[in-house]
């Protein structure tokens, strides 16, 4: 069920309305069936695979809050670990390693036999329940959290359906207590949850998928008569359309989350404006990035072991983060690319102090900021490439290519060439490059909080007529029209 879809705009009122009706015994067993409904209207099939990874770890974290010592509880770790990633690794990367081993031999003139194809169809939002409960078992194992001895709260702190199926990854320490108080119906709140639900919808139909016209053709067939300008323009739309297509998802889900009482933690935070690639991590996928952070980059030894070492650590750690996107090297690639640009960025830290203070840079900390974020956002745009990419040759022709057209490049040419593109889409683009501006903009105005929060302070007046135009261009561009969100992939 998407929540760009008319099913969702039946099931959420009803939901909504049911939870606040109901004594508060029953909102708990309500919210379970709601979720579990919500994931069946996938394949309902793949519903077992979620009940059997709540079940284990279930038991595990129960088993493990009762035995004093690390050393009795490890067991369990393992079995809820072994579970997890070997869940992940049947239905995700089976294919991906039986194909690699038998390039690696091929390559290398040893026989190898034709292994079994796995021909299982990818559990809709596997990788994000899948590391939700990875990290409460960690946490359980460290005793940083009681295990929960509630089956049906700890059953519906997996499969809660705003995250369920693209996050954020929310920590059981976070989640599991509010599972537990009772959520009066607040308007204010209500409101808010709305406005933040609109917004992300707005991101989701308005600039993702309107861009996706330009991106798709070109991505999807780079070869295609597509000169350097337009390679370049398909590769600043995917950045944004990414943008307005998974933060517009994480929106949506923190609004549903926060009308019935419930709070996400940010996920967002207006990442673009980043003046590093470190910096830009802080503020992309920030469930992910910290989950990363907390659960592989730190036990690793992190940034406390000598530097070889720690440089390695975050490669390693950006190397399973591109492969936790997909069983694909292009995935494996970006995360790599990302790897390098953080080794780089931590080396380089003292050299760039030094050509601050000698370029005059360092007093003049706006315009030293103002290059960071332009240098990041070229650095992380082209990464992009390698993400949306269907092959890894498609990625190397057109990062090849981004040079090419350019010296016969005049206005006239570029106009006919993206006439010529466009022809069928031509409102449809305007109307994407214009929402763009508009989503960089508010964001832009409210980084300082949250964008919600400054156009809720914003005049009545103006506040309603934002409203409005928002509303009106969602229905005209087709609400129910829309693709499903690029994350549920993952």
């Amino acid at each position: 069920m998407l929540f760009n879809s008319l099913h969702f705009l039946v099931f959420f009122p009803v939901v909504v309305g049911l939870y606040f009706g109901l004594a508060p015994r029953w909102r708990g067993p309500l919210l379970l069936l709601a979720s579990y409904y919500f994931y069946m209207s996938w394949r309902a099939e793949y519903a077992l695979l979620l009940l059997a990874t709540t079940l284990l770890d279930y038991y595990s974290g129960y088993r493990m809050s009762q035995l004093p010592t690390k050393r009795e509880r490890k067991p369990y770790l393992y079995l809820s670990l072994a579970s997890n990633l070997g869940t992940l690794f049947v239905f995700k990367y089976f294919n991906f390693f039986r194909d690699a081993v038998g390039q690696l031999a091929e390559a290398l003139h040893l026989p190898t036999g034709a292994g079994p194809v796995m021909g299982l169809l990818l559990p809709v939002g596997v990788s994000f329940y899948t590391f939700q409960s990875v990290g409460y078992i960690i946490d359980v194992y460290q005793g940083r959290l009681e295990g929960e001895r509630n089956f049906g709260r700890f059953a519906l702190f997996v499969a809660f359906f705003p995250q369920l199926v693209a996050g954020p990854i929310e920590r059981g320490g976070h989640m599991l207590p509010q599972f537990r108080r009772t959520h009066a119906f607040d308007y204010a709140r209500v409101v808010s949850g709305l406005r933040l639900m609109a917004w992300g919808l707005f991101k989701k139909v308005v600039v993702a998928d309107r861009l996706a016209l330009l991106v798709n053709p070109v991505f999807n067939n780079p070869r295609q008569h597509h000169e350097g300008p337009i390679l370049l323009l398909a590769t600043l739309a995917f950045t944004f359309q990414i943008y307005g297509d998974f933060s517009g998802y994480t929106d949506m889900a923190r609004g549903a989350a926060r009308v019935l009482g419930f709070d996400f933690n940010l996920n967002f935070r207006q990442p673009y404006l980043s003046a590093s690639v470190p910096e830009f991590w802080r503020r992309w996928h920030i469930s992910l990035s910290s989950w990363f952070r907390d659960y592989v980059y730190i036990p690793l030894g992190g940034s406390r072991v000598a530097p070889a070492r720690a440089y390695a650590n975050l490669l390693a750690v950006f190397l399973i983060s591109g492969l936790w996107h997909g069983a694909n090297w292009t995935f494996l690639v970006w995360g790599g690319l990302h790897g390098v640009y953080l080794v780089l960025s931590t080396w380089a830290r003292p050299l760039r102090e030094r050509l601050a203070q000698a370029t005059g840079l360092a007093r003049r900390p706006a315009l030293r900021r103002a290059v960071g974020v332009a240098v990041t956002f070229g650095l992380v745009a082209y990464a992009w490439i390698f993400f949306r990419a269907n092959t890894l040759a498609d990625a190397l022709y057109i990062s090849q290519h981004l040079a090419s057209g350019w010296s016969s490049l005049s206005t006239r040419r570029v106009g006919a060439l993206l006439l010529d593109f466009s022809q069928h889409y031509r409102p449809e683009l305007a109307v994407a490059f214009f929402s763009v501006f508009i989503m960089l903009m508010v964001e832009y105005l409210g980084r300082n909080r949250s964008p919600q929060a400054w156009v809720a302070a914003q005049p009545f007046v103006v506040r309603w007529a934002g409203y409005a135009g928002l509303v009106l261009l969602i229905l005209y561009l087709g609400i129910f029209n829309s693709t499903s969100f690029i994350y549920f992939q993952f």
